[in-house]
């Protein structure tokens, strides 16, 4: 079994996914989110791509998922996108590729999914798309693997090192959820809402004018932060 990483934007993660697709020519290709809603998502994307692709998870019925798993195994389906959980107890031979689309919490899990592919002493590919959120979990995986797992960027789609890491909580990148993050605008000055005034505060004629220069420093400050954390899980 070969294992790549594809260092990648978290923006583009899907783009290039869809070019590895169908420039190489997979035609059984497992696929590894961790959310639910994310392999919804990306199961969307992938078929507005042109590319036959189901989702399993545990939201959906096991009717569903018996059925999409069916047509993985015969050809009707090119891409099966599915969570840690869901792919438990997935019987799929002499399945030639397993991506992860994001790289597990859990680097016990890594090993758990690339075991999918490449079983029985046929050839296997397992590749993995990592963004800058994500190179403390591949430093996990690589020290319970014991090995660096090499490394291949993909021309057209070499990550920009401006792009900042955003943190992972309970499974998914933070970027483009409204709250704010320490260290974003103007160091040491903190974003809070203006306290409302209660009468007539010493020195007077300035205040007013001294409130609203506060109040309009500290907003567009707040409102560009979101926009650079921008792009919610990269798909």
């Amino acid at each position: 079994m070969t294992q790549t990483i594809h260092p990648v934007d978290r923006a583009r993660k899907r783009e290039l996914l869809s070019f590895l697709i169908g420039s190489r020519n997979w035609r059984q290709v497992l696929v590894f989110t961790r959310t639910k809603h994310g392999a919804d998502r990306l199961a969307h994307q992938l078929e507005s791509d042109g590319i036959r692709c189901a989702a399993i998870h545990g939201n959906k019925s096991q009717g569903a998922r018996t059925r999409a798993l069916a047509d993985f195994k015969q050809g009707t389906v090119r891409v099966l996108v599915a969570t840690d959980i869901a792919a438990r107890g997935l019987d799929i031979d002499q399945l030639p590729h397993v991506v992860n689309f994001e790289l597990p919490n859990v680097p016990e899990d890594y090993v758990h999914r690339i075991g999918r592919t490449g079983r029985a002493g046929n050839e296997g590919v397992a590749v993995s798309l990592v963004c800058v959120d994500e190179l403390k979990l591949l430093q996990d995986i690589e020290r319970v693997m014991k090995r660096a797992i090499p490394r291949e960027v993909i021309s057209g789609y070499e990550p920009d090192p401006s792009i900042r890491p955003e943190p992972i909580v309970n499974g998914r990148s933070t970027h483009g959820g409204g709250r704010s993050q320490p260290g974003r605008g103007n160091p040491g000055q903190q974003q809070r809402p203006a306290r409302p005034g209660h009468g007539k505060p010493a020195g007077g004629r300035h205040h007013h004018s001294q409130s609203s220069h506060r109040q309009g420093t500290g907003r567009p400050q707040h409102q560009q932060g979101s926009r650079r954390s921008g792009n919610r899980d990269g798909a």
